[in-house]
């Protein structure tokens, strides 16, 4: 891990995502994650860094330091920070990639349709404001 913290780049207009952002804070009790939309100034500025799309926000993105994930590798490396048997999730690493993905991609591109939409991006309360970039 980086010096400091993952940084979690998320759709900040989707229910869903917002869902697990939620979850996420509610379970980082060692303060290891960080958060911003992907449709926010500094969302752009580290899709750009990593040379990803500032127009395509069907995944979220895990940076860590110098390194990015996304798709369902970000989401095992995420699961495999929390506490408790979420860790347990990260042994489904050894499935390939491109069969993990499938189903991300299959829930990804119908989370509007499934879960709604958001007319704009989740605005942190002040005990969460300091996670979010």
């Amino acid at each position: 891990m980086n010096n400091t913290h993952y940084i979690i780049l998320f759709d900040g207009v989707c229910n869903f995502c917002n869902f697990w952002v939620n979850f996420l804070l509610d379970r980082d009790k060692k303060d290891k994650f960080r958060f911003t939309p992907l449709q926010s100034e500094k969302g752009e500025q580290l899709l750009k860094k990593f040379n990803l799309s500032t127009k395509d926000f069907d995944t979220f993105v895990l940076i860590d330091g110098k390194k990015y994930y996304i798709k369902s590798t970000a989401a095992l490396i995420v699961a495999k920070n929390l506490p408790g048997l979420w860790k347990i999730l990260y042994a489904l690493i050894i499935i390939p990639g491109p069969f993990r993905d499938f189903l991300y991609n299959l829930i990804s591109k119908n989370r509007y349709k499934l879960f709604g939409k958001r007319e704009a991006c989740r605005i942190p309360t002040p005990e969460e404001r300091n996670k979010f970039l």
